[in-house]
């Protein structure tokens, strides 16, 4: 690999647009003749006796990814799964603007050419419910199949319940199939310009409405500088990050189950409050094209020294303290952020994972696979290669990534204030892309001047449509 470049992700709806027409279109794909063999069915229970890293001796592998600081920093430990288990692995890197088309085209078609595949949080939504994810929690329960020392309930809670889900309009997650093994992570939280702070004596503020005054008051378009960097763009990514863990902590959520109905609530009094604040956060105090802003624009004016703070995730901004790497390097520091006016420090995360292909033949191996990229000692490894935050596991984290953590201000004891509150705070749902695209246009509009309540009213009308459809 020759990138390194951490993927954006803020394209993938677009890219969605192509492999959509695949989600849809499963059903004719497979009726024309691809990948017309039935999948096999889940193979776990077949699997007996002790468990053998090289049960699988002989087989080869085929994975498909994309560069990422994860996948990069296991790339060179993948001899040693050969070594173990004596199964070669042959990885299919995919750019991110093709990587998801060819992902959707490739399990609607049920050709099952890739046996394991890396895949972000709010896709499982799409891809769990036709069955083309094979349920990991049987390969997990079953000790033939797993190592002993796997340890499952050591990967933090949140990020456990992140990759499971029973498919039920309005069920939360943590029920259901176990879509994927969670492999690396991000919270959502402030990351500021400390040696600036320090020098002037201002103090971290406690509640949102602070925050948004403080932030003014950094504001000096005269010197280029602003108070706060956070994304803009019509993208479902715009909404994911600083956005989603504010509205949850404010006490707004997106949708409720009324019977059986999910209905969209972000209209709500609450919602409608701080979506107007947001907006006029980015007005007074954002970046001056914050429409097109996505997070290399925010953490990029964070590490050159026009933006002091950047509310986004924290994986996305500690590279920019590591030496070298930006102006303001060394002179960065991290904080949750403000707390709601209950104390919550609800925050969002985004995670990737990796997850098997229910049309693979080659099951076992691809399961003892993710079970060892997910294991605790090649997960150590690649996080002491220096480019690996956050891992999802307690014991990885408490290890190898304090041990490489170094003058990072705040990060860890911000990881540790938030960890407890830190899931997925949507309501999972297959119209996710869709109807997250629209809120983030819909913010745009208020930018531009329409009026808050009226437009979350339509934006909340046309979601509840839409996702119960």
């Amino acid at each position: 690999m020759t990138s390194t470049q951490r993927p954006s992700r803020r394209d993938l709806l677009r890219t969605l647009g192509a492999g959509g027409a695949a989600l849809a279109t499963g059903t004719a794909l497979t009726s024309c003749g691809i990948g017309s063999a039935a999948p096999p069915g889940n193979g776990a229970a077949e699997v007996t006796g002790p468990f053998d890293w090289r049960a699988a001796e002989g087989e080869t592998l085929t994975i498909l990814q994309t560069p990422h600081p994860y996948q990069q920093s296991f790339q060179p430990l993948l001899r040693e799964f050969s070594e173990l288990t004596g199964i070669e692995v042959r990885a299919d890197i995919v750019a991110e603007s093709g990587y998801y088309t060819k992902l959707n085209t490739e399990l609607a078609g049920q050709t099952g050419a890739h046996d394991v595949f890396m895949v972000g949080a709010y896709f499982l939504w799409q891809y769990g419910p036709p069955g083309w994810m094979e349920d990991l929690g049987p390969w997990i329960e079953n000790e033939s199949a797993t190592n002993p020392e796997y340890d499952f309930e050591d990967f933090f809670e949140g990020l456990r319940t992140s990759t499971r889900w029973d498919f039920q309009k309005g069920s939360p997650l943590g029920t259901g199939a176990q879509l994927a093994i969670p492999w690396g992570f991000e919270t959502n939280v402030v990351c500021y310009n400390k040696a600036y702070f320090d020098r002037r004596g201002i103090a971290l503020p406690d509640t949102f409405d602070d925050f948004v005054q403080l932030a003014v008051d950094l504001t000096d378009r005269s010197e280029n500088r602003y108070g706060v960097a956070f994304r803009g763009s019509k993208s479902w990514a715009t909404i994911h990050p600083g956005f989603m863990s504010q509205f949850t902590r404010e006490g707004a959520r997106d949708y409720e189950l009324q019977g059986t109905e999910l209905v969209a609530t972000m209209d709500s009094d609450v919602a409608v409050d701080f979506t107007t604040k947001w907006v006029e956060l980015a007005r007074r105090a954002g970046p001056t094209s914050w429409t097109t802003y996505e997070y290399p624009d925010a953490t990029g004016d964070l590490g050159d020294g026009y933006a002091m703070m950047c509310y986004d995730a924290d994986s996305a901004t500690y590279p920019k303290n590591q030496p070298g790497a930006s102006r303001e390097a060394g002179n960065l520091g991290w904080y949750p952020g403000p707390a709601g006016p209950d104390g919550s420090y609800g925050t969002n995360l985004w995670t990737w994972a990796l997850a098997m292909n229910a049309a693979s033949r080659k099951k076992q191996a691809a399961w003892l696979f993710i079970q060892w990229a997910t294991g605790k000692d090649a997960m150590s490894k690649a996080v002491q290669q220096g480019s690996f935050a956050d891992p999802p596991r307690q014991s990885v984290f408490d290890g190898a990534f304090k041990q490489t953590l170094g003058g990072f201000p705040g990060y860890l004891e911000t990881f540790e204030r938030v960890i407890d509150e830190t899931k997925i705070q949507f309501t999972p749902q297959t119209k996710f892309f869709e109807t997250t695209e629209n809120w983030a246009v819909a913010l745009q509009d208020i930018y531009a001047g329409e009026d808050a309540r009226q437009r979350l009213s339509d934006l909340a009308s046309a979601s509840t449509a839409s996702v119960n459809t």
